[in-house]
């Protein structure tokens, strides 16, 4: 094996067949003939980086050999150079850091050196603490090198080779790639560009139709009365030629006479008064201040970032609460005013609500009216969709009823629990995830206790309080524990995490965007505290100034980018609703 690496191979592709291999041209994965061989450099060049060897200042003082002379010679006589010191030798060897430096190197860094004090020093030698075990390369045994090491650093420098080379083609198409992002994001610039100048020539156009059907109206107006003072004018020059002969016809008629042109001068004048009081018209424009005003204060069209793969940033949406709105949720033949204790969002973006006083689950439309209802063998304290069009619904009298919610609803079957009359209840992989007095029970769909979680691994309990509400969000069952926050837990049980704040007392509700955003209610402290995906606490979503308290049960209704919410008020008729802004 020639020194210089794995230097014979055969051009891809090609039937060029090469006993050396150009070693800078290999490193392109260009196979070019070997014609020289630089003795520092330790490569073998083709006649194109020979030439280049010779001319580049810092290769030119080197001694290069003919490809054979190379080949035949048993040892080639290198002189490697210091990357530190690139004008010295190596000719030392530092056993503590283990690699070969030149003199400079080992004199500033790697040696025990003695220097004469300085007058403010008490003892008459420095000492400055080095590296042991420092000799010199000459000094070295030759038996240091082994053959498997030799051939150790010919396969590492292969794999490395080879990784560097994989590594670079992948970042050569990630530039391709990001030409192609770039070509993207620029047509959705200019997308967004027309579209925001179809809107404007939409709302020009119709800003011209309309001025057009104002002035038009207003020209027939005018038009109108102009005909109306032009036969007024033709009236009263009658009366005028009328009053000077008015003296010749007898006195009956001359009273007559009187009478009528009374009237039309009556009758002119105040046609007159009325064109005096309403002057002249004008056509004005009001421009709608907020389109400019938006337009202008906006900082940019959209960010622009470039993430690594490997690094994925995700930017948590901010929520804002655009408007709050109340929907009464009482039907006819409710025999008592409702007392909601949860919401429920089906698969189809609608929402069932759970009516305890009234022993009903009533689904809303999408405008969040009521659709339809079912009346329950008792209470219900939680609900929890189990298929597209199957629910389950946790009854205060220990049975969890299985209703169907496709065209109509009807009750399918029951199961019995524990801990009907608390709330919380979920439907996780199977298996139904219903909340008690101080844990989280876990059933089958066919009513069988298949594990009891309240407690971790050395005994203590997981629970501040007592278990409430129960969420899912990807592979974590997220519950509400009745004091500042959550507990996040495995399918195997184990917390993952807590999500705590202390602004929240006494908290509830809880509920999840599509996006993993996590809404949780503090029914006495009368908020609503946000956090993201990845458990990071984003604020107040709602304040106690916003005057909705005792917020129990919480439902984001994603395609309608809003948040329902249900209080903890006996007899209370309503629902509020958070939409928010986009």
């Amino acid at each position: 094996m020639a020194e210089g690496g794995d230097l014979t191979s055969v051009k891809d592709g090609s039937d060029a067949d090469f006993e050396l291999v150009c070693t800078p041209c290999g490193e392109d994965d260009i196979r070019e003939e070997a014609v020289k061989f630089c003795v520092e450099c330790n490569q073998y060049l083709c006649t194109t980086c020979a030439r280049c060897h010779r001319r580049i200042a810092a290769s030119k003082s080197h001694k290069l050999l003919d490809r054979e002379d190379a080949k035949n010679t048993s040892m080639v006589a290198m002189t490697a150079k210091c990357r530190y010191h690139p004008d010295r030798d190596i000719e030392m060897f530092c056993g503590t850091h283990d690699m070969v430096y030149c003199t400079k190197c080992v004199a500033t860094e790697h040696r025990l050196e003695f220097h004469q004090p300085s007058q403010k020093l008490p003892l008459p030698i420095s000492l400055e603490l080095a590296c042991e075990n420092v000799k010199s390369i000459d000094d070295m045994p030759t038996s240091l090198i082994q053959q498997n090491d030799i051939q150790r650093l010919q396969f590492e420098t292969k794999a490395v080779h080879d990784q560097l080379v994989a590594a670079k083609k992948k970042k050569q198409k990630n530039v391709a790639s990001l030409e192609v992002q770039r070509s993207g994001i620029l047509h959705n610039i200019q997308d967004i560009e027309n579209t925001i100048g179809e809107y404007i020539g939409k709302l020009k156009r119709e800003a011209v139709e309309n001025l057009n059907k104002t002035c038009l109206e207003a020209n027939g107006k005018l038009e109108s009365e102009i005909n109306l003072m032009a036969n007024t004018i033709t009236e009263v020059d009658k009366s005028k030629s009328i009053l000077q002969t008015v003296n010749r016809v007898d006195a009956g008629q001359r009273f007559v006479q009187i009478k009528l042109i009374e009237r039309s001068v009556k009758d002119a004048k105040k046609l007159f008064e009325e064109s005096q009081s309403e002057g002249t018209r004008i056509a004005r424009f009001t421009e709608n201040a907020n389109l400019r005003s938006i337009l202008t204060t906006v900082a940019e069209l959209g960010r622009v970032e470039t993430l690594s793969e490997n690094l994925t940033q995700i930017t948590p949406r901010q929520y804002k609460v655009k408007a709050k709105k109340g929907h009464n949720v009482r039907m006819q033949n409710d025999s008592q005013k409702c007392y909601i204790t949860d919401l429920c969002l089906l698969q189809d973006g609608t929402v069932v609500l759970a009516d305890y006083i009234n022993t009903k689950i009533k689904r809303l439309d999408t405008n969040f009216s009521i659709k339809d209802a079912c009346i329950l063998t008792s209470s219900p304290t939680a609900i929890c969709c189990t298929a597209k069009d199957e629910i389950a619904v946790k009854l205060a009298n220990d049975t969890v009823q299985f209703i169907s919610v496709g065209r109509a609803l009807s009750v399918l079957r029951n199961i019995s629990i524990a801990g009907g009359s608390y709330l919380g209840m979920e439907y996780f992989a199977g298996e139904l995830w219903v909340s008690n007095a101080s844990s989280v029970n876990v059933y089958n769909t066919s009513g069988t206790l298949l594990k009891s979680i309240n407690k971790n691994m050395n005994g203590q309990s997981i629970f501040k309080s007592s278990p409430q509400r129960v969420v899912v969000s990807g592979e974590t069952v997220i519950v509400t524990d009745g004091s500042d926050g959550t507990v996040c837990l495995g399918r195997d049980g184990e917390v993952r995490r807590e999500l705590r704040d202390a602004r929240l007392k006494y908290c509830i509700g809880v509920s999840v965007s599509d996006d993993g955003t996590v809404f949780l209610s503090g029914t006495s402290s009368h908020n609503i505290v946000i956090f993201s995906g990845e458990g990071i606490c984003q604020g107040e979503l709602l304040t106690t100034e916003m005057d909705l308290t005792h917020v129990s049960s919480l439902c984001y209704v994603n395609k309608r980018n809003c948040l329902m919410l249900a209080r903890n008020i006996y007899e209370h008729d309503s629902i509020n609703i958070l939409e928010m802004h986009d």
